[in-house]
């Protein structure tokens, strides 16, 4: 018997299933997710679920993890302070690609050095002002990022780069030619600062998640699912964190197919912080070609072609003053709902929230409070973020009472950024609580939440409610309006349809709009979605009935639909991909960019060859040190060619390998 435990760590909780055999799920469980240490709530899921089942741990053959913590982080703008080290770029590419947005100020230089297209040096590397750089921000950043101009077709610069870093820092490096085959210097540069960002976090993650299996028990070894739905090692994922981005979406989907049977739908996975929207068309999940966006970035992972959004169970509700009714609007941050911040801090929260609704004055941080987050490095920290860090101390506070000027909330806002501190506010959960539709938090503390929400004044001078009720129907309503939005979004993004509109205009579209309220005047209009809707989701069952009704559409709700993250991350293979480039600079030359540097060859088949059987080998040992056996190969070969003078010539050719097969432990634990 095969006995596989899946783990997601999600933005509120982490999940854990037991599957036998891959057939049968036999025992689930949830936990809190802890932000402070992210391997108490894995070690609370992983002993709920043993415990449920009544298995032991050293009978699990294959542990694997999927997370969306990297996903929100980056929809969140957190991660450590980083470094980009940016060779034989001008200034202003650093504006490429949303490049500088993603630095958000942290420290850059622009060196001299890089290749050219053919991946002869350019302009020799400007050393000495490399280490003069590296000994400068040495101690204040928790890693560097190296991207070199055309380093995919000869990354000497980027490996001579990231060799000083060691040397000089012992800092972890991320460099761009280690993270894609592409070009684009700058979209590779950004893909490999948000990599560098995510390195610590991700690596605390798995190594905290690795030990408490063992201490629970666990001797099998861990994978973790990659953006694409594909597994590979633990130690693959602390190489390249940002591979994982995606990587709870990807295991959503895989676990979709695994639980309906689904050959064409639109899977949505609502959790705390995101929902994901994705399309399985043939029983597959796409690959999205221009690289896996997250929140405003556009990176070179390769990924499911997934749209992800600032919305959630714990997305933070917003005030709308404008207009006579006034309104609310959600996300795209998450902040802990009061209800579930009230568990920790029963006392101070309530003697707080009945302060604030004994008061006849309204006040601007009403409802909401803020905590430390336990065990952040701080480096790099201003001293007003510093103070107001001090301030908050080690227990949950009021917002209002740590603020003490309108600068602070810049500092409260990068402390944020940063993962240092978590805010609590009103959020669709503790609507869900007031509605009486789930009840695990403290309803109470929710109702007293949205009671001091409602006192705003919209644009006619009256307050927004006074009913609890009221105000949690509002919040719900606009979560099944905004999940409607992304579903569309979606759909449109999928069509071959003639629009000069974007996806998000047409489904704000009035006559899109119009035609979901199904309008029969002397026009009729009634639109809607014409595939079926996987909601997924630990929430799914309790918003997804009314979405299905706005889109006019069936909902199916798997049995399992809350933690099919979890599912997807054991029912999955591992999957490598290699890619390489022959170019041709010269009449009779070919030439394979290697990652040792250009190698010319004369026959354009044995480049071609020659480049196959390095790819191929490549990708095989990637897939045997993830765990995988009963390996697969599938090849692709994209030449290009041009007609001149009466004949084709060999303009350039990408070559990408493919090795696929089971994870070792679980095939070889099936009878």
């Amino acid at each position: 018997m095969a006995l596989l435990l899946g783990v997601d760590t999600g933005g509120t909780y982490t999940d854990a299933v037991l599957i036998r055999d891959e057939v049968e799920v036999i025992a689930s469980a949830k936990a809190l997710t802890t932000r402070q240490d992210l391997a108490i709530g894995v070690g609370g899921a992983v002993r709920a679920v043993l415990e449920q089942s009544g298995m032991a741990a050293s009978d699990v053959s294959m542990a694997s993890l999927s997370t969306t913590l990297a996903t929100n982080a980056l929809v969140e703008g957190q991660g450590g302070r980083v470094a980009l080290i940016y060779i034989g770029f001008k200034e202003k590419d650093l504006s490429g690609h949303g490049l500088a947005d993603a630095l958000k100020g942290d420290p850059c230089i622009v060196l001299a050095g890089g290749h050219n297209h053919a991946g002869g040096e350019a302009t020799p590397l400007d050393g000495p002002a490399l280490i003069a750089f590296l000994e400068q921000h040495k101690n204040d950043v928790s890693g560097f990022a190296v991207a070199s101009q055309f380093a995919t077709r000869n990354p000497a610069h980027e490996l001579r780069a990231m060799h000083l870093v060691s040397a000089l820092t012992g800092r972890p490096v991320s460099a761009s030619h280690q993270l894609s085959a592409k070009l684009n210097g700058p979209k590779r540069a950004l893909t490999a600062v948000l990599n560098a960002r995510l390195i610590g976090m991700i690596d605390r993650l798995i190594g905290r998640a690795e030990q408490v299996l063992t201490e629970i028990g666990v001797t099998a070894p861990m994978m973790v699912v990659r953006g694409d739905g594909a597994l590979i090692s633990a130690a693959q994922a602390r190489e390249r964190p940002i591979e994982t981005i995606l990587s709870g979406p990807a295991a959503s989907i895989v676990g979709a197919r695994w639980m309906t049977g689904a050959t064409h739908a639109l899977v949505s996975d609502i959790g705390g912080t995101t929902t994901d929207v994705a399309l399985l068309r043939d029983g597959r999940p796409a690959i999205d070609p221009g690289g896996a966006r997250v929140g405003p970035y556009r990176t070179m992972v390769e990924a499911v072609a997934m749209r992800t959004h600032g919305l959630g169970g714990d997305s933070e509700v917003h005030f709308i003053a404008s207009g006579l009714k006034g309104g609310v609007i959600l996300g795209p941050r998450r902040v802990l709902p009061v209800s579930l911040i009230a568990l920790d801090a029963p006392e101070r929260v309530h003697e707080t929230l009945d302060s604030q609704l004994r008061s006849s004055n309204p006040g601007e941080y009403d409802g909401r409070f803020v905590r430390k987050v336990q065990g952040q490095s701080v480096e790099g920290l201003g001293p007003r973020d510093e103070a107001l860090l001090e301030r908050i101390g080690n227990h949950v506070q009021p917002l209002g009472d740590v603020l003490r000027s309108r600068m602070d909330q810049g500092a409260l806002k990068r402390l944020v950024e940063r993962g240092l501190v978590q805010i609590a506010g009103v959020t669709p959960s503790d609507a869900s609580h007031v509605l009486g539709r789930v009840d695990v938090w403290d309803s109470e503390a929710a109702e007293k939440a949205l009671l001091l929400f409602g006192r705003r004044r919209t644009g006619a001078g009256n307050v927004l409610s006074r009913d609890a009720n009221e105000i949690a129907q509002m919040i719900v309503d606009r979560l099944t309006h905004q999940t409607g939005l992304a579903l569309l979004e979606a759909a449109f993004a999928e069509e071959d349809l003639d629009f000069e509109l974007s996806e998000d205009v047409l489904a704000r579209h009035v006559l899109m709009q119009t035609g979901l309220q199904k309008h029969k005047g002397l026009v009729r209009i009634d639109t809607g979605l014409n595939v079926p809707v996987v909601g997924l989701g630990a929430s799914a069952a309790s918003y997804y009935p009314a979405v299905g009704v706005l889109m006019g559409t069936q909902v199916i709700l798997p049995e399992h639909a809350g933690v099919a993250n979890a599912i997807g991350a054991v029912v999955g293979r591992v999957t490598m991909r290699r890619s390489g480039t022959v170019t041709s600079p010269g009449e009779g030359q070919f030439r394979v960019h290697l990652d040792t540097g250009p190698q010319d060859f004369a026959n354009a088949e044995t480049a071609l060859n020659t480049l196959e059987d390095i790819l191929r080998t490549a990708a095989i040992a990637d897939a045997q040190a993830a765990g995988a056996d009963d390996i697969q190969v599938r090849v692709e070969r994209d030449i290009r060619k041009a007609e001149a003078e009466a004949r084709e010539v060999f303009v350039e050719a990408t070559i990408t390998v493919e090795a696929a097969g089971r994870p070792r432990v679980a095939q070889d634990a099936r009878p």
